[in-house]
């Protein structure tokens, strides 16, 4: 009992409160200059997977959790990376999610876990792999990456990004970082999951000796269908603070029933997350986070194929096109039944041509998720400053849609449908707003894989410091006259009411996972003056 009572009891983050420590004074300092604007970004995920809607609300909840710790760092002026850190901490302490304490159990009936973290400012990295007995994985991962600032150590020697196994543990230990015994890392949950896991190979061992290969073939394709991809959860996030500097993270305690020693994507460089600020050959600052079965996404190096694409003008279909063609279409898994992934991206840039005066600087943060599973759990929030005056009002926003493709057969999809929406707004709004839509179709058959893109622009009505708006496309079925219909829902949020949102995106009903694709996102600019106005 006293194990327990260690091991839960342990700080939850000691890397935040070092940097509070070693930053005391000039937060102080902060504290009493004028403005005291502070801005940023952070959108977590508790993975792409199966979702059900009796944990719903307790999804929502860690993601809610989550961003209001990351906002917290960035209010108290931490860079993105430590943000991001603090993020994946709240989500890897959560019992329902599939990082950290409460982990998938493998063969062994052991908690392994995968874990890195990416600097976009300085471009390091840190990660672990079938990392035991540590709590939170990120937090190791962290260190590595700000040991790994410090330079070389002893005789010249390069200090490491990437620890496995034993070597991971002591390491860890040997900086500070409490060690959590084995058996108090599982929890009631992952443990039921474990025991039924473990029946069930049990039976199908059995049967794999009497069937055919005929029989047992058809077999596994049905338990794959029925099983779906529950178990894909893996976690991340990924922010941008106020200097628009960009993080990312991922954690995941892997596949159920892994082979003991397997490494994930989460520990993967360029597969499990990617940030990088913008520099003289990129336009944008982007970060990314990945989640899905971790072959999968090692295979194609998912999270910098993503970052990459996020350079191109039109950052939704740019998404669309990397997860089409780099992904589910990939030729490196040309042999698969099923693609399951699931990403969320961000890109940023300052708004030159758009600054209201010399005073105020805006920052325009495009954020997006897609996903071949099921369901995506997400969750976003804005940490700008609620100083703001000239009362509750709403600025310029751009939004993008939510979109759906993929054709079975690896057939081509019709060619995007854009459609723009202007829609007037009436103060006081209500929140959210949802928009019933029938678009006609302009091919003779109506698909259900037909992509839609659809820019929405909100009028502006009234001066505004900054706003932070989201649009949510919901369709799937034909239209009786040969259309689509579904609802628009758009979410906005003003800067004086700044709080978390959580969502759970889901592929359309008949949609096949690992065939099709969801996409969501939406845009927020940030803002931040350096005086106060009058």
């Amino acid at each position: 009992m006293e194990d327990l009572t260690t091991c839960e009891e342990q700080p939850p983050s000691p890397l935040p409160d070092a940097w509070t420590n070693q930053h005391a004074d000039s937060d102080a300092q902060r504290k009493n200059d004028e403005p005291k604007a502070v801005g940023g970004f952070v959108l977590v995920h508790a993975g792409a997977g199966y979702h059900s809607e009796s944990k719903a609300k307790e999804y929502k909840h860690a993601c809610k959790r989550a961003c209001q710790r990351a906002v917290e760092r960035l209010r108290a002026g931490a860079l993105a990376v430590e943000a991001v850190a603090a993020a994946l901490v709240e989500l890897e302490d959560s019992p329902f999610t599939n990082a950290g304490m409460g982990s998938n159990l493998n063969l062994s009936g052991e908690i392994e876990c995968d874990a890195s973290i990416m600097d976009g400012k300085s471009l390091h990295y840190g990660s672990v792999g079938a990392l035991r007995s540590i709590k939170n994985p990120v937090l190791v991962a962290n260190r590595l990456l700000s040991e790994a600032q410090k330079g070389k150590l002893s005789a010249g020697r390069i200090p490491p990004c990437f620890l496995v196994g034993r070597g991971a543990h002591d390491w860890a230990v040997a900086h500070g970082i409490p060690s959590c015994p084995a058996d108090k890392m599982a929890t009631k949950f992952s443990l039921s999951a474990y025991k039924r896991n473990k029946r069930k190979m049990e039976i199908a061992e059995k049967l794999d000796t009497v069937e055919n290969p005929v029989k047992k073939r058809r077999r596994r394709q049905s338990s794959e269908t029925e099983n779906g991809s529950g178990g894909l959860d893996t976690i991340g996030a990924i922010v941008v603070d106020q200097e628009g500097n960009v993080a990312a993270a991922v954690s995941s305690g892997g596949l159920a029933m892994k082979h003991p020693g397997r490494v994930g994507q989460a520990a993967h460089y360029g597969c499990g997350c990617w940030a990088q600020n913008a520099c003289n050959t990129n336009s944008y600052s982007t970060a990314v986070s990945t989640s899905g079965c971790g072959e999968h996404l090692i295979r194609t190096m998912l999270a910098r194929e993503c970052s990459a694409a996020m350079q191109s003008e039109d950052a939704h279909q740019a998404l669309l096109d990397a997860m089409q063609n780099k992904f589910i279409s990939s030729p490196f898994l040309a042999g698969e039944d099923r693609v399951l992934g699931g990403v969320i991206v961000l890109r940023c840039c300052r708004c030159e041509e758009d600054q209201p005066s010399e005073d105020i600087q805006a920052c325009l943060v495009e954020f997006l998720w897609s996903h071949s599973t099921e369901s995506m759990c997400v969750g976003y929030m804005s940490a700008q400053d609620g100083k703001a005056k000239g009362g509750p009002c709403w600025g310029n926003a751009e939004c993008v849609s939510s979109s759906f493709m993929g054709l079975p057969g690896g057939r081509d999809p019709p060619p995007p449908l854009t459609i723009p929406l202007t829609i007037p707004l009436t103060l006081p709004l209500t929140i959210p707003l949802t928009i019933p839509l029938t678009i006609p179709s302009p091919s003779p058959s109506p698909s259900p894989h037909h992509p839609l893109t659809i820019p929405l622009t909100l009028p502006p009505s009234g001066p505004s410091s900054s706003s932070c708006c989201c649009c949510c496309m919901r369709f799937g079925r034909t239209a009786p006259e040969g259309g689509w219909r579904g609802t628009v829902v758009v979410l906005l949020v003003e800067e004086r009411m700044m709080r978390p949102s959580t969502h759970i995106s889901r592929l359309p009903p008949g949609a096949v996972p690992g065939h099709s694709l969801a996409i969501e996102g939406g845009v927020c600019r940030l803002t931040s003056a350096s005086e106060e106005g009058p």
